[in-house]
């Protein structure tokens, strides 16, 4: 639970401080400038950067953005062999990586990288970390997506061809109901974040409701939240201090090899929004001080997605949540990897929210209208 969280979180940091001794041994050993190339263009000598120790270039890129590092690079033969370091980008890998507050299916970094200690990395066995980290980095996935041809004007003509009907999304999770502020009111009662645009209309009976909101002045979209219990048994619990039980799963029996494997299956209410919807929302509760059974999680979270259910490419957004921006949170990827999310099939975000202000609300939905709306165009 949230002990595991601050132990995980404490071997992170003891990793990163002892990246840059372990870098500076292996620099002084002669592993890396020693074999690099001399530039061609340094006829009159070296510069004074590169005639520096190596341990002291070293030092100065390691306090260097990655882009500027990138930078570095481009300036001659030398740098750009010295900035491709793997072990060097493997320390800002491991040092930035909890401030990300994004990450998706295509950018998870493989979670056997960060097992392994610095002293335990070999020459032999070195990952491409400086790729990993372009791909992984929030920055990084925005240029890499802003690059794509844009097809704006031509979309825009089909779709006034077609009658657009309403993107559905069923959304569901502890992060509805465990946090101190109330995720789907905020929603609802902050029109310069997100405008609401058509009342709230029951969709299942004592479970969940829908309710249509408009992105951007623009597209509009139906929201269908469903609770676990009804709200007179939320507020009872939270009174008595009790645990409810989750009605809209059935625990089923399941085995994946010789081992027993959690499995739960939906209600017939829930199994008709699932049905019917273009995508889902999980909102997760990411607050270090509670407790947190993931496995148990995960296997709602595959419930929901059964392909059984509907098509299999459906876009699934996973809020990582918080109450306040002052509460203390699980990193982005490593939710992701406490959850295993590399186990889905289809396409996933995972984006950092704040319940009370919605920070970080407006791009996950940016992304699931995103792929709500090539999967229909396809």
């Amino acid at each position: 639970g949230a002990m595991a969280a601050e132990q995980r979180g404490a071997g992170w940091e003891a990793v990163v401080r002892g990246g840059l001794r372990v870098l500076r041994e292996r620099w002084a050993r002669g592993s890396a400038p020693a074999a690099l190339p001399v530039p061609a263009d340094s006829a009159g000598g070296e510069s004074a950067l590169q005639a520096l120790p190596i341990d002291v270039q070293l030092n100065i890129m390691s306090f260097l953005s990655p882009q500027d590092l990138c930078r570095l690079g481009s300036t001659s033969c030398y740098w750009r062999a010295a900035v491709q370091d793997p072990l060097l980008w493997r320390y800002f890998l491991l040092r930035d990586l909890p401030s990300w507050t994004s990450v998706d299916w295509k950018s998870l970094p493989d979670e056997e990288i960060f097992k392994k200690s610095f002293s335990e990395v070999s020459d032999n066995a070195l990952y491409d970390y400086m790729a990993v980290y372009k791909r992984s980095c929030p920055q990084g996935r925005r240029s890499l997506k802003s690059s794509r041809p844009r097809y704006g004007a031509v979309t825009s003509f089909l779709q006034s061809l077609v009658t657009q009907t309403e993107p559905r999304f069923a959304m569901f999770g502890p992060g509805l109901e465990q946090l101190d502020i109330s995720l789907v009111q905020k929603m609802m009662t902050c029109p310069e974040i997100l405008l609401v645009a058509g009342l709230p209309h029951r969709q299942i009976h004592g479970i969940g409701s829908g309710v249509s909101f408009q992105f951007n002045n623009d597209q509009k979209f139906n929201i269908v939240t469903l609770y676990s219990t009804t709200s007179v048994e939320r507020r009872k619990a939270r009174e008595e201090q009790a645990v409810t039980v989750n009605k809209m799963f059935y625990q089923e029996n399941g085995t994946v090899g010789d081992q027993q494997a959690m499995h739960y299956s939906v209600i017939a209410q829930v199994r008709n929004v699932c049905e019917v919807v273009d995508g889902f929302i999980y909102v997760a509760n990411a607050e270090t001080h509670r407790e947190h059974d993931r496995q148990e999680e995960l296997a709602r979270i595959l419930a929901m997605t059964d392909p059984a259910l509907g098509p299999l490419n459906r876009p699934l957004l996973i809020l990582s949540c918080v109450s306040h921006i002052g509460v203390r949170r699980i990193p982005c990827v490593y939710m992701a990897h406490q959850l295993q999310l590399n186990l889905l099939h289809q396409p996933w975000m995972m984006q950092d929210t704040v319940a009370e202000t919605l920070d970080g609300l407006l791009k996950g939905i940016r992304w699931i209208l995103e792929e709500a709306n090539c999967k229909s165009a396809q």
